[in-house]
């Protein structure tokens, strides 16, 4: 399909390229919201929040991890991990210590309770996955296309603008 057909179809010839509802971004905004929404109830009974759930499954990974490390990870920075993990040590579930090799690195360990929990997460992904429908197939393509869209993203972040192609592409598409 040509931009111009993707869009026609998306949108309808001389749609308006405001419309909220052939927004991209509404969109994404939307699923991510439920997705949270989803994990709430099964990551009460662990204790945790779905963005300690993110870091714990990071740790569960790979432990000790730095705090650079972890953000890079996570996409995170470190204004919005640090009280994370600050939560997640009051909790009992990492440490948080200095480098010996390099007194400016933090270093994130699993404390004992926080590799337990590890056990007791197991039945997370299965459930959500049973609650979200579809088959696996489905949701393996839809991981890798929004796994596309983060590179495509990550690319642009620094690119200067796509000029008149990309205006014409917005007029008709609500991207």
């Amino acid at each position: 399909m040509t931009k111009q057909t993707l869009s026609d179809s998306a949108a309808g010839e001389g749609a308006d390229p405001l419309r909220l509802d052939l927004q991209l971004c509404f969109a994404l905004y939307g699923a991510s919201n439920r997705v949270t929404r989803l994990y709430r109830p099964l990551l009460a009974p662990l204790g945790l929040t779905y963005p300690q759930y993110l870091v714990m499954l990071a740790l569960w990974e790979t432990a000790p991890r730095s705090v650079g490390g972890l953000g890079e990870a996570l996409d995170l920075d470190s204004g919005t991990l640090t009280p994370l993990l600050k939560r997640l040590e009051r909790q009992g579930l990492v440490t948080r210590t200095r480098d010996p090799a390099d007194e400016r690195r933090v270093m994130v360990a699993l404390s004992d309770a926080g590799d337990a929990l590890r056990e007791q997460a197991r039945a997370v992904p299965g459930e959500v996955f049973c609650r979200m429908g579809g088959d696996l197939a489905e949701l393996a393509a839809l991981r890798q296309a929004l796994g596309v869209l983060q590179r495509r993203l990550d690319a642009a972040e620094g690119a200067d603008s796509c000029g008149a192609e990309a205006t014409i592409a917005q007029e008709t598409s609500g991207l």
